[in-house]
């Protein structure tokens, strides 16, 4: 990520942690970083992952897209490119990405916020997705939903996969999250 995107997602977690009340402390604790890093990370230093991005979106109770909004390019690690391609600003909320996953490419991923699911369809190559415990082969163009509060799992064939994700938060009360413009 260049410095502006890097600037921007510090400025979003930053934002974010304070309306929650929580220190740098807590939230680097509650998320399994160094104080250090999170302190980085808010400054625009840094260079995190989607997993720290991922960890840091649960405990703030927030969804990941409200972390990286404002980024206008695609956030990737070993393998997985991800980019947001749209928020909804209704209850519950949902947000839309596309995902390319390298071939031979095993992607394990923690559980999100309780109730979030997750929609997946195939666009291209070979899946093996879904709870990391009921891994389903996925058909081009055949949609598959699956929980995402818990460890669930991406794994690619001899190609790469193309995959359209529709991530559904459970329904909240009045409350909004709000992100940097």
């Amino acid at each position: 990520m260049n410095k502006p995107i890097l600037g921007s997602l510090g400025r979003n977690i930053q934002k974010l942690r304070m309306a929650k009340g929580l220190s740098l402390s807590q939230l680097a604790l509650d998320a399994g970083l160094a104080k250090s890093n999170l302190s980085r990370i808010e400054q625009g230093e840094g260079n995190p992952t989607i997993e720290t991005i991922w960890r840091l979106a649960v405990q703030l109770d927030t969804p990941f897209g409200d972390l990286i909004a404002s980024l206008e390019s695609t956030v990737g690690e070993n393998g997985i490119q991800v980019r947001l391609i749209d928020q909804g600003l209704n209850n519950p909320r949902v947000d839309v990405y596309w995902m390319s996953c390298a071939p031979h490419t095993i992607k394990q991923s923690e559980p999100h916020i309780a109730g979030t699911t997750e929609t997946i369809t195939l666009i291209s190559g070979e899946l093996l997705a879904g709870e990391s415990n009921d891994l389903r082969q996925l058909e081009i163009g055949k949609v598959h939903t699956f929980a995402a509060d818990v460890e669930h799992s991406y794994q690619t064939g001899d190609e790469w996969a193309t995959v359209m994700m529709v991530i559904t938060y459970a329904k909240q009360g009045s409350a909004k999250h709000e992100v940097e413009s």
